[in-house]
């Protein structure tokens, strides 16, 4: 094994570091994504989805259904992504384009207090009636966990 110095760039995540803080973020990688899409010049948008209706199965296909598999197995690095209908793509594509420069801020910090927070939509599909629910889980300022389903 060899050191080769400083972790810079890895699996698609660039660290940049200071004396108190680390940042993580995925701003090349998310980049390389929207290009491939032909979508580096679209307006974000600032959530993944409509905040204002359930997501339903409308029948809507999809032109090139490889392009759009291959670009849905590229988000699961950055975002998770489980339906293959080109407007909730394309949509999802935006909001990426919106969030290029968020990450994840590490702290040093000598504290260990867990702290938890966890919600949850009991059967809010419309049409599966399947539950979302979502937590995160912090060992001072800083994110553990997380997870949304």
């Amino acid at each position: 094994m060899t050191d080769l110095g400083p972790l810079n760039y890895f699996l698609g995540i660039s660290v940049t570091r200071n004396s108190t803080s680390m940042f993580l973020s995925q701003r090349k990688y998310a980049s390389e994504i929207l290009e491939r899409a032909c979508m580096l010049n679209y307006k974000p948008c600032w959530t993944p989805v409509e905040t204002d209706s359930k997501l339903e199965n409308d029948g809507l296909t999809v032109s090139d259904p490889t392009l759009c598999r291959s670009l849905v197995v590229a988000l699961q690095y950055v975002r998770s992504c489980m339906i293959l209908e080109k407007p909730i793509l394309r949509r999802i594509l935006c909001y990426i384009r919106g969030t290029l420069d968020y990450g994840l801020q590490l702290f040093a910090s000598s504290t260990t207090l867990l702290v938890a927070y966890s919600d949850a939509d009991w059967a809010g599909c419309p049409s599966t009636r399947r539950s979302t629910s979502g937590y995160c889980d912090f060992i001072g300022n800083n994110l553990l966990s997380w997870s949304s389903k």
